[in-house]
């Protein structure tokens, strides 16, 4: 009764002042609320997205469920080869309740299966990016906690690298093939392919609830190396809600291009067997074939972050570019200008863009279409998830305090940090193994004393109409192709290499491009010349594609503050612009498999967009 005595009275507030956007405000909080209602009647009856899957598959066993390439995988399918993982996983002997096995794997079936089989026998699974090699694949599976690996075929010497330290650490391997032809890796379909089919009894989970972990998903954070969030099988169940607030039922067909092993891909999964609605999955993003895929399998839905629909806006024009019957894009990261060109061209398509992060316990949706922005500010919004974007000092990276020790709210049109209460209905689990890292995610004493807070580490900002924009990330984190690069682990990578001292990595802007292109200011070894090819065969080998640094700055010595950290600010304002810089400057050339010299006519190719990044 409380609640729509507040509704009706804000109401009453809304039409004195004319808000030409209450109804729809007042709409998304109950939706959210009704979410909220529904998640915690699951966490009363263990209810997972597991158990969301068993059911669906009794309602339709022969409706489709995964459709990927020519092959056509049904709920039944689905259950029967997930049971059969299940079996391979209980017959090793490896594993017990509540432990935990490391993904290694890109978009395909299979994946799926292994999950659902892990969660039915009790256990979880970390998602390791199948990009990561070398030093970083060992830190994600070691923060894991898991003894167990499952790798793909295509990624097997990727694991033969590593596996001496692997077996020394009395890991199993599985390689997802029928054979496999190297000593101490076992092949895990050879096994499944000879297992049972048949349910699993549902004793084997009996002791799991929805504040378990469901799954960890790696994020870069702000430092360091990835690290690996606990995702609770509530988190789950919340995640699995956004494409329905956004206005999904159960009658669409959804494409997932993204990666699986990434949130924005793995909470489509989820979302598919809440509404119990089919999935056409690809193994990667292929530009040329995005809509014909869409025309192929009748898709309705599609998600998206901010690189894949300028991709698409930048292919040349086709006759049949408006032909298919895509009707909702559910995503994060389109900017304002692609937004327009893509509903210009490709249609009447409803963009839903939101804002959350993997680890955090707070999320906005655009409900209301409005280009650019990423939700709105309402006083009903912040009643029921509270939540703030505080003033921020972007040099010592700490929030701004007044005279009582508070942090102090920023204006309308000032970009601040996001910031959400941490609550037992907004909890906030941390990371694996990582208790630094997830206490620096805690601030104390916000708005008032003894309250906790979330840091979102993302700086965001209110305009006067109330929209709200998401304006830039902070810390040592940039945003690169659609992945988080943190600048620590890169920098770590960079000074490997003999004739580098020093690194300072960061970001820039690039024309014509979301997020920021890696950049590093570097520091010579005395003595040593600049080893053009040996870097790049250097980032090349240990680090995935969209976190080699796209331009290299010589200087004679790196500018630290009196703690010894990094100036940035002053480098990323100055860009990669040989015009106003007098250091040395090298571009990433892949043609040349080298740093070659920046030059001004290589500058002007670039930000022209002739020069392709």
């Amino acid at each position: 009764m409380l609640v729509w005595i507040v509704f009706a009275a804000v109401g009453l507030l809304a039409l004195f002042f004319r808000n030409p956007h209450f109804f729809r405000d007042v709409q998304f909080v109950r939706k959210k609320l009704k979410t909220r209602s529904r998640i915690l009647k699951y966490m009363q009856t263990n209810y997972s997205i597991l158990d969301r899957f068993i059911d669906a598959e009794k309602e339709h066993p022969h409706k489709p469920f995964i459709l990927f390439g020519d092959e056509t995988f049904t709920y039944r399918d689905a259950e029967e080869l997930s049971n059969k993982a299940a079996r391979v996983f209980l017959q090793s002997g490896l594993l017990k309740q509540g432990d935990t096995v490391a993904l290694f794997l890109g978009n395909e079936p299979v994946f799926l299966w292994l999950w659902l089989g892990l969660v039915k026998i009790g256990c979880s699974a970390a998602f390791l990016n199948c990009n990561i090699r070398s030093k970083s694949l060992l830190h994600c599976f070691k923060c894991s906690g898991a003894r167990t690996l499952v790798a793909a075929e295509e990624l097997q010497d990727a694991v033969d690298e590593v596996l001496p330290a692997l077996l020394e650490q009395q890991v199993t391997v599985f390689i997802l093939t029928d054979r496999c032809q190297t000593a101490d890796v076992k092949s895990f379909k050879d096994q499944m392919s000879h297992a049972s089919s048949e349910p699993l009894s549902k004793d084997l989970r009996s002791h799991l609830t929805l504040r378990s972990p469901a799954a960890y998903i790696y994020t870069s954070g702000t430092t360091g190396f990835p690290k690996a969030a606990a995702i609770s099988h509530a988190k789950l169940w919340n995640l699995a809600c956004i494409p329905s607030l956004a206005g999904m039922n159960s009658d669409d067909v959804l494409y997932i291009s993204l990666p699986l092993y990434h949130t924005n891909g793995f909470f489509g999964f989820a979302s598919a067997i809440d509404r119990g609605i089919t999935v056409a999955l690809r193994s990667k993003f292929s530009v040329s074939q995005f809509w014909n895929d869409c025309r192929k399998y009748d898709v309705t839905v599609i998600q998206y972050i901010g690189e894949i629909m300028r991709y698409l806006c930048n292919t040349p024009k086709k006759p049949n570019d408006r032909s298919h019957k895509v009707r909702l894009a559910v995503g994060n990261g389109i900017r304002a200008d692609v937004w327009r060109d893509f509903i210009s061209r490709f249609g009447n398509v409803k963009i839903r863009e939101f804002y959350g992060a993997t680890e955090g316990n707070f999320g906005l949706i655009n409900y209301s279409g409005k280009i650019g922005a990423v939700g709105r500010d309402s006083f009903l919004h912040r009643r029921y998830f509270p939540h703030a974007v505080i003033r921020f000092d972007v040099e010592t990276e700490t929030p701004l305090r007044d005279s009582s020790g508070l942090c102090i709210e920023a204006a309308k049109g000032e970009p601040g940090l996001l910031v959400s209460e941490i609550s037992l209905m907004a909890p906030f689990s941390g990371y694996m193994g990582d208790l630094q890292q997830s206490e620096k995610k805690r601030l104390h004493d916000v708005l008032r004393k003894g309250d906790l807070y979330f840091n979102t580490g993302d700086l965001l900002r209110i305009e006067e109409d109330n929209f709200i924009y998401f304006q830039d990330r902070v810390g040592d984190t940039f945003r690169w192709k659609g992945e988080n690069v943190a600048t620590t682990e890169v920098a770590d990578v960079i000074t490997m290499v003999d004739c580098i001292k020093e690194a300072n990595v960061y970001g820039v802007e690039v024309p014509g491009y979301e997020g920021r292109a890696g950049m590093a200011a570097i520091n010579l070894t005395e003595g040593l010349r600049f080893d053009s090819a040996a870097v790049f065969k250097h980032v090349e080998n240990f680090l995935p594609a969209y976190a080699r640094p796209r331009f290299l700055r010589i200087q004679s010595s790196l500018d630290v503050t009196g703690t010894f950290k990094h100036l940035k600010t002053k480098l990323v304002a100055e860009g990669f612009n040989p015009n106003q810089i007098t250091d040395p400057l090298y571009f990433l050339d892949e043609k040349d498999k080298s740093y070659v010299p920046l030059t001004v006519d290589k500058f002007n190719l670039i930000t022209s967009g002739q020069i392709k990044m």
